[in-house]
């Protein structure tokens, strides 16, 4: 497991349920921006954007910290929130706040597809997003002619692995390795390198990292159909008895 086991502790408890040793391995880490005054600027201004999008709950969370030291989490009541994929919707739940829109499933685009009907040209939509995130919602909304503003909610950095996991890894070979991010493959490779993977079969939570694990020659045995911890033990399940 590629993420800390904190933030895939369901994930890891249902793999143990059907019998899988889970190793985790966190192999990112995550810091606030380096210039924090985007995100402020957003949360003080916060009822001018017709719309919030969410791709992340980290994102979720940064938000609702700049929101709160600017004192202008009540004014949410004028905005609409949109997330991208379950975890992320539980996440603005969580603040007790209502998600207008959450596709089933969990991408950009499928959530661009969903409001775009609601959406006027003209209209100003916030971003927060990782520093690294991907582009695609943004430029779609751009291109239907939304005034996008995209600032830094946090920064993903390679987390440096100690010497008794990678010792681990070489001692007890690997069978099948999730993914839940382009970013967690390019972190593996740099920190494990190629060999570590060794004959296991590989999870992508979703087209989007199956496309980067292709790309890199690491074709997915199996991708989970939705971005949720059961989708993902349907996807092992299936890699390994395939």
């Amino acid at each position: 497991m590629t993420r800390p086991r904190e933030r895939a502790e369901e994930l890891c408890f249902l793999l143990e349920d059907e019998g899988a040793e889970v190793l985790s391995l966190p192999l990112l880490e995550l810091r606030p921006p380096e210039d924090p005054r985007p995100l402020a600027s957003a949360a003080e201004h916060i009822q001018r954007y017709r719309w919030v999008v969410f791709a992340s709950p980290s994102g979720v969370d940064a938000l609702m910290d700049a929101l709160r030291e600017a004192g202008t989490m009540s004014r949410l009541d004028r905005v609409r929130l949109a997330a991208v994929g379950p975890r992320t919707a539980r996440a603005v739940k969580g603040y007790g706040l209502e998600v207008a829109a959450e596709p089933e499933e969990g991408t950009g685009l499928a959530l661009f597809e969903l409001i775009k009907d609601s959406l006027q040209s003209g209209d100003e939509v916030l971003l927060p997003a990782a520093e690294e995130g991907r582009r695609e919602l943004e430029d779609s909304l751009r291109d239907a002619g939304l005034l996008v503003t995209r600032v830094t909610a946090y920064r993903s950095l390679p987390a440096e692995l100690p010497p008794e996991a990678l010792e681990q890894l070489g001692t007890s070979p690997l069978d099948v390795v999730v993914f839940a991010s382009p970013r967690t493959v390019e972190a593996f490779l740099e920190a494990a390198g190629r060999e570590r993977l060794g004959t296991a079969k590989v999870v992508a939570i979703g087209p989007t990292t199956a496309s980067a694990l292709e790309q890199l020659g690491l074709p997915a045995s199996a991708v989970a159909e939705r971005p949720t911890p059961e989708s993902l033990v349907d996807a092992t399940v299936r890699a390994v008895r395939g």
